[in-house]
């Protein structure tokens, strides 16, 4: 391997929370075999007084507190790297998708900003130009947890990680829909029978099973990806939802 390896600089409270899952499985042996690498910074280590103080009461009142922006922006200015992007991670971000994941994964790295609290004080977004991601319409206790999922879906897209590009190509949702159904041994369980198809052995005929089924999951289960896929119709077979299996 040539360069430095795709890197991840997570700027948080709770720097104990990484790796984590991600120390595990395939993205845990890449990270063992450097095809990646993880850095934290811990955001007290910005604070400037002897409490370590990082948040405050908002201005106009309200419940909660704020996170600083003196602290953000020193924490930050610390993590610079050239070629990341600088992400914060927040339910009001743009949602994120595997068109913005593959992106990503093609930068040098990312530079992770976790919010905890009510969130972070509007004017280090704007000076810096942040950009927000949200991982779904719910909240989370802090940032971190959506750190996690975001890194694993680049870390999987890194050349080496997962083996052969054509699994890739299948696994993503870069086709525009849902995952088709899966099946395994035994052939008849439960006086369930495996779709005689899936068992013929003529890989068309395979091909053109599996993108109807996902065709048919996704028009169920998400009209929104529908319409875009009829819009933009794609060829081949629909991709899951991308687990490792």
């Amino acid at each position: 391997m040539t360069g430095a390896p795709w890197t991840a600089k997570v700027v948080t409270l709770f720097p104990e929370m990484f790796p984590g899952p991600l120390g595990a499985s395939l993205a845990g042996k890449a990270l063992a075999a450097g095809l990646w690498q993880i850095e934290t910074l811990d955001l007290r280590g910005f604070a400037t007084d002897k409490h370590r103080t990082v948040d405050d009461t908002p201005f106009g009142g309200g419940p909660g507190m704020v996170m600083r922006p003196d602290v953000i922006d020193a924490a930050l200015s610390a993590a610079e790297s050239a070629g990341h992007a600088v992400i914060y991670l927040s339910p009001r971000g743009r949602l994120l998708d595997q068109k913005r994941v593959r992106a990503l994964s093609e930068l040098p790295g990312l530079t992770l900003l976790c919010g905890r609290y009510e969130g972070i004080d509007q004017r280090v977004i704007d000076k810096r130009g942040l950009e927000e991601i949200s991982i779904g319409d719910y909240v989370l206790s802090g940032g971190e947890p959506a750190a996690l999922v975001l890194i694993d879906a680049c870390v999987r897209l890194l050349p080496g990680v997962m083996g052969a590009a054509e699994g890739l190509q299948e696994e993503s949702f870069e086709q525009g829909l849902l995952e088709y159904p899966h099946y395994t041994r035994p052939a008849d369980w439960c006086g369930r029978a495996v779709p005689e198809v899936l068992l013929s052995g003529h890989h068309e005929k395979i091909r053109a099973w599996r993108l109807a089924q996902a065709e048919r999951v996704t028009a169920e289960r998400r009209p929104d990806l529908w319409r875009s896929y009829h819009a933009h119709p794609a060829t081949g077979v629909g991709p899951h939802d991308g687990t490792e299996g």
